[in-house]
């Protein structure tokens, strides 16, 4: 899932709100996912939200998620404190049957702090992660990052999530999730890149590193 250098673009250029559009194609997975973020600063802190949504030859969407975090922070506060919620929803092919799933969904509640330039940012947070009906602790840590390679024109971004996945009665799990990312943007508007998505005990998938690229275009709007 996506989680971009938005942050950092808005504060280096000093603007209040940002929205943009993406389009990648999973090559592994076999299909495109779209992604539209939205961030917005005020005199209390930020907010940032994103959906991607999956899309299958056979079945359309076959899959969405959400998320939408709150940084709450004056400009004489050291760090921010930061809330988010997540989840989300997908579909599956059993035989001629289509099935359905959820993607857990999730508070969390923790810790931000952040730090940009004109060159590069970065923004980290630490928090309690309370899946409903987990019944027991979980915690996730964030961290996202940009830098300008080339003014203008060269960007290499990105997040990595680390959380773990406890519940009542079900074998516990640590998740790693990466994406970083390299965009050449042609003008203002529109970029071209992908990224490669790095993970483990990830959707269901081993506790093997797996990386999984894809080749993206980007809409600023």
């Amino acid at each position: 899932m996506k989680k971009l250098i938005t942050l950092f673009t808005i504060l280096v250029t000093a603007s209040i709100t940002a929205q943009n559009f993406q389009l990648h194609r999973d090559f592994e997975r076999g299909h495109f996912t779209s992604t539209l973020e939205l961030f917005k600063m005020d005199k209390y802190g930020n907010t940032f939200t994103f959906i991607d949504f999956d899309y299958n030859s056979t079945t359309g969407v076959s899959g969405a998620y959400y998320e939408i975090a709150r940084v709450l922070k004056t400009e004489t506060m050291p760090i921010g404190l930061h809330v988010e919620y997540n989840a989300g929803v997908g579909t599956f092919k059993a035989g001629n049957a289509t099935g359905g799933y959820t993607i857990d969904e999730a508070w969390i509640f923790g810790v931000n702090y952040e730090k940009a330039n004109a060159k590069w940012g970065f923004s980290t947070y630490a928090g309690y992660k309370a899946f409903t009906g987990a019944e027991k602790a979980n915690f996730q840590v964030t961290g996202t990052w940009y830098y300008n390679i080339v003014e203008d024109k060269l960007t290499f971004a990105g997040f990595a999530d680390l959380w773990t996945q406890n519940y009542k009665g079900a074998e516990d799990l640590t998740v790693f999730l990466s994406e970083p990312q390299l965009w050449y943007h042609l003008n203002k508007t529109f970029s071209v890149g992908g990224e490669l998505e790095i993970s483990s005990n990830f959707a269901g998938g081993s506790n093997a590193i797996k990386g999984r690229p894809t080749l993206g275009i980007k809409w600023n709007i």
